[in-house]
């Protein structure tokens, strides 16, 4: 049985959503998001599927997993050498874990709601990240095994803020990193067949079309092997969990004087190999209730 190089989940031009092993133009060019047509993928992308000869045109990509699809969203934070450095921070000895609901999970091209809560103070942040989706049940698996359970990488940003994760949380973090739509990812999943070592990729964030972050995976401090093989021992990984793997350095609250992401603003994550997420940032014109 085939397997896919490049799942994609999207809007076709038929007004269906399929599945589809993403059909990329031209030489080198590994971007998902410019993939305009795809060959429809019938069956259970963690089971049994079947990558069949049905052409169909790209209208719009989604998030790559749909949400009944996602069992859990894992996040590590302080995860890259020099943001640990940024933050004023030491070294972490173990990875650092939070989680954000499934609800925050969004596509590449949706837009970042700010709701009013997240408008009452300065804080809102970017941060462009690896992610590596589960693609079989893992537990107490051994480092040199793990990237055999990784179903694939997309790039995701973990939208953060920073009065609410580190003033108004109460010493946890998601509170400032779950709202809705505070995760988009994508624009695509690509399997491990063509992205052999996860730690060799260019990483980047560019803000209103300026880079403002730029750097590799090999500054991760634990790298994507070493962290599902921490996360499994006593806890079982599910096909569909998705693991954000920190950001690197170059992140708003690190810059002087910060740099804040405000209403309008366009953000684009980069990850190598995989392509790019667009968002733009737009505050929810709505009182809060708390």
């Amino acid at each position: 049985m085939s397997t896919f190089s490049r799942l994609i989940r999207f809007l076709a031009k038929d007004g269906r959503t399929y599945n589809g092993d993403a059909i990329l133009s031209g030489p080198g060019v590994t971007d998902l998001a410019r993939a305009t047509q795809a060959r429809v993928i019938k069956g259970d992308i963690f089971g049994k599927y079947e990558i069949t000869d049905q052409i169909a045109e790209v209208r719009l990509l989604l998030a790559p997993l749909a949400r009944e699809d996602v069992k859990t969203v894992r996040c590590l934070g302080l995860n890259y050498e020099q943001h640990a450095k940024e933050s004023k921070m030491p070294l972490p000895k173990y990875p650092v874990l939070f989680y954000k609901p499934v609800t925050a999970l969004t596509g590449p091209f949706e837009n970042i709601p700010v709701a009013a809560p997240a408008q009452e103070a300065e804080g809102l942040d970017y941060e462009c990240e690896l992610v590596a989706i589960i693609g079989k049940e893992a537990r107490d698996v051994l480092e040199s095994k793990a990237l055999d359970y990784v179903l694939g990488y997309a790039v995701g940003n973990d939208v953060s803020h920073r009065e609410w994760q580190l003033k108004r949380g109460g010493g946890q973090w998601a509170l400032g990193k779950g709202f809705d739509g505070w995760a988009p990812f994508g624009p695509g999943i690509v399997s491990p067949r063509l992205i052999k070592d996860p730690q060799t990729l260019r990483i980047s964030t560019k803000l209103n079309g300026r880079i403002v972050q730029d750097s590799s995976t090999r500054d991760m401090i634990f790298g994507v092997a070493k962290t599902i093989s921490f996360l499994s021992q006593g806890t079982t990984l599910l096909p569909g969990d998705v693991i954000f793997t920190g950001t690197p350095q170059g992140v708003g609250s690190g810059k002087s004087p910060p740099l804040w992401l405000k209403d309008g603003d366009l953000v684009e994550v980069n990850l190598e190999g995989v392509g790019t997420c667009t968002n733009k940032v737009e505050y929810v014109k709505c009182k809060a209730r708390l």
